[in-house]
């Protein structure tokens, strides 16, 4: 029998918007612009539609709104009340959205 070495499964990085430092997938948030131009935080990564990953740090969400680039990245316009919701439904840093 010939058996082959087990390769390690990949795991997807993600550049972070507000620091730009890349990170496992599992690590951030990713903001979404749906199909109807409805921009949320997804929270199970599976809605369709352009995403953008920031971390889980309220630092980071500020200063990607700060310097403009999460409407960079979605290819959109951010009013200020998809600002407020983002901010008000961010998870604070000391919680974790990957469950244990």
């Amino acid at each position: 029998m010939d058996t082959a070495p087990k390769t390690e499964k990949k795991v997807p990085l993600r550049l972070c918007l507000g620091c730009r430092e890349m990170k496992q997938k599992s690590e951030l948030f990713r903001i979404v612009k749906s199909p109807d131009a409805i921009v949320s935080i997804d929270l199970k990564r599976k809605k369709p539609g352009r995403g953008a990953y920031v971390c889980n740090d309220i630092k980071c969400l500020n200063k990607v709104i700060k310097t403009n680039a999460l409407a960079r990245a979605l290819k959109t316009k951010i009013s200020e009340e998809i600002i407020n919701e983002l901010t008000a439904g961010y998870i604070k840093p000391e919680e974790s959205i990957i469950e244990s």
